[in-house]
């Protein structure tokens, strides 16, 4: 016979009659986390010569990547051959970052550029092999090494004209596995007007194509993220300038470059979508992008690696199980 539901009484916000000292359990949490630090790991995906580099380091206001770039014209251009993963510790405020990029060879330059995105699609997936495999393990560490990749920044050339079809095929694979933010690279070598047709007609094609981009709404998403996340979409593409030099402008130093219109100033919003880049991957979206790719990424991989575990078990004869 099925036992009867009992009611709960109605929880009750009780307020104490003299300070208990529980409200400083935030306090407590932020000592430990700042004390373990925080780790980001981004992938960089792209045509060579796109300046993946010099935005990264543009972002992180540090010299944490290698500019591939000539330095003069009658240089060759220098490519990534193999990917590259690199690894900083960078603070502020006494916070402290490790942030891991991973660079990526510039594809697309090829005649034949079938395939070319299978290694990175497989190094993301890795990743989630790793961690998976660390905890599963009996006697797994307290803290597992988070290697999984949290964003991959894709550079779109600033042709002004529609994707090249290979650049659909590589977001819409990435987005399966990884949090993917466009960007139109070089942004300066578009005039405004031809920037935002350019914006427009790509969002256009993503939705044409189904590409399903970062940020995600979820159930637990309240309402002003909702609104924070619909602002984001309407960005979308980033179109930003990078720079590691100064320019002077009005006096004083800011980082910027010249072109043939005159100087751009990457913090200036009028000019290019940096700022806006920077604040959304730092500012309103860091940690979001880490719990997403645990939650909806790495947890996709999680269930569909045990259930293959579980049927390939199921299959075996009983004797050797």
């Amino acid at each position: 016979m099925a036992a009867a539901a009992v009611a709960l009484p109605p929880v009750e916000e009780i307020r104490a009659d003299s300070y208990v000292g529980f409200d400083t359990i935030t306090q407590q949490i932020e000592h430990k986390l700042l004390k373990r630090g925080f780790q980001f790991n981004i992938i960089v995906v792209g045509q060579t010569g796109l300046g993946k580099s010099t935005l990264i380091n543009t972002i992180f206001a540090s010299h944490l990547m290698d500019s591939k770039g000539r330095f003069a014209a009658d240089e060759p251009v220098r490519q990534t051959t193999e990917i590259q993963a690199v690894s900083h510790v960078i603070a502020e405020n006494g916070v402290k970052l490790r942030l891991n990029i991973v660079d990526t060879p510039g594809y697309g330059d090829q005649i034949n550029n079938e395939g070319c995105w299978d290694p990175i699609i497989k190094y993301i997936k890795d990743q989630h092999s790793a961690y998976l495999r660390k905890e599963l393990t009996a006697m797994r560490d307290r803290y597992i090494q988070d290697t999984r990749i949290h964003c991959c920044l894709y550079f779109i050339n600033p042709t002004g004209h529609s994707l090249r079809p290979i650049d659909v095929i590589v977001m819409k694979k990435l987005s399966e596995v990884v949090n993917v933010v466009p960007v139109i690279a070089k942004a300066d070598s578009l005039t405004i007007e031809e920037r935002d047709r350019f914006k427009a007609m790509i969002r256009e094609e993503m939705v044409h194509h189904s590409i399903r981009l970062y940020p995600f709404d979820t159930e637990d998403t309240d309402e002003e993220e909702v609104q924070l996340n619909e602002s984001i979409r309407e960005i979308i593409p980033f179109a930003v300038v990078g720079s590691e030099s100064n320019v002077i402008i009005d006096g004083k130093a800011v980082r910027g470059r010249k072109n043939r219109w005159g100087v751009v100033n990457v913090e200036d919003a009028t000019h290019c979508e940096f700022v806006h880049l920077r604040n959304f991957l730092t500012r309103s979206h860091l940690q979001d992008l880490i719990e997403t790719t645990a939650q909806i990424h790495y947890e996709a991989f999680r269930s569909k690696q045990l259930l293959a575990l579980k049927e390939g078990v199921n299959q075996r004869p009983a004797g050797d199980r």
